[in-house]
C-alpha cells in the first residue's frame, strides 16, 4: 500500500478510537444521585455474611464509607484491605465502613470466612444494583464506593477501583 493509504487508515483507527473512549467516558461516569438513595438506604435491613440482620438505620447521623462490591470482581477485591486498614484507622473517630454484596449470599460467606475482613460485608444481591444506581452509578459497574457525612448527604463517590489518597481526603472532610 501506498503511504497516503496508511496515512488514512491510521486517521480512521484514531477516530474510531477516540469514539470508544468517548462512549466508554459516557457509560462509566457518574451521573447524579437520586435524592431519596440515602433513605432508601437508611431503610433496608440486610443479613450479613454470616446471615444475622442489619439495620442500615444504624448509619444516620454518622459518617459512613460504602463500599458495592463482588466476589467476583477483582478490583473488588484487591482495594478490601485498603478498607480494613481505614476502618482500624478511623472506627476511632466515628467512621463507619459498610461492603455491600452485589452477589449471593453464599459467595459472601465462603469469601469472609476465607478472607475476613474488619468491618461488615453485607449481602444485597443483585437487587442492590437499584441502590447503585440511585446513588448515581448509572453502569452499575462495581466496584463504587460512596462517602456520606453524618448530615446524610453524599460527599463523595468513585466508580471503579478508588485512590486511597482520595478517599482519606473525602473521609476527613466528613469527619
Amino acid at each position: 500500500m501506498n503511504r497516503r493509504r496508511w496515512l488514512g487508515l491510521g486517521a480512521l483507527a484514531l477516530a474510531f478510537g477516540g469514539f470508544g473512549a468517548w462512549v466508554a467516558s459516557r457509560r462509566y461516569a457518574t451521573g447524579d444521585a437520586d435524592n431519596a438513595a440515602i433513605e432508601l438506604l437508611y431503610g433496608l435491613t440486610l443479613p450479613d455474611a454470616h446471615g444475622a440482620s442489619t439495620a442500615l438505620t444504624a448509619l444516620r447521623g454518622q459518617p459512613a464509607v460504602l463500599n458495592f462490591w463482588a466476589t467476583w470482581c477483582p478490583p473488588c477485591v484487591e482495594e478490601m484491605p485498603e478498607l480494613s486498614a481505614f476502618d482500624g484507622e478511623f472506627r476511632g473517630r466515628g467512621l463507619r465502613i459498610v461492603g455491600i454484596g452485589i452477589d449471593s449470599a453464599a459467595n459472601i460467606s465462603q469469601f469472609s470466612r476465607k478472607t475476613p475482613m474488619s468491618y461488615p460485608l453485607l449481602v444485597a444481591g443483585t437487587s442492590g444494583l437499584e441502590l447503585v444506581r440511585r446513588l448515581g452509578n448509572t453502569a452499575g459497574a462495581l466496584p463504587f464506593t460512596v462517602v456520606v457525612g453524618r448530615d446524610g448527604r453524599i460527599a463523595w463517590r468513585t466508580l471503579g477501583r478508588f485512590k486511597a489518597v482520595e478517599l482519606r481526603e473525602a473521609v476527613l472532610r466528613v469527619l
